[in-house]
């Protein structure tokens, strides 16, 4: 395994056992295969971090689109507001304000 890390063949070093192999912290020679073992480890662990925000992502604009679908689907009822209904406090302060202003056109 050294010899095919030593060469840069990575996916031979797998396929001989590389991640199964119980490399020595202690073992000066072992020491390149640790390394290549964490690194691995880190580089997969990031891919796989990766794949779940990929996935987390790609849910939450499912269902944003979802809810715009259904917000765009729902029919109005005829006759009503393009917007939100006022609170009662606010109709009737529109209601004689209007009222004020109609009164005194010309």
């Amino acid at each position: 395994m050294l010899a095919l890390l030593g060469e840069g063949d990575i996916d031979a070093a797998l396929q001989a056992g590389l991640m199964d192999y119980a490399a020595s912290p202690a073992d000066a020679d072992d020491a390149a295969l640790l390394s290549a073992q964490q690194r691995l480890r880190a580089a997969w662990d990031a891919r796989d971090r990766h794949r779940a925000r990929a996935a987390r992502l790609a849910r939450i604009a499912a269902e944003r689109e979802a809810r715009r679908r259904a917000v765009a689907a729902t029919p109005e009822a005829p006759g009503a507001a393009a917007g939100p209904a006022l609170p009662p406090a606010a109709a009737a302060a529109l209601a004689r304000a209007r009222a004020r202003a109609a009164g005194h056109k010309p």
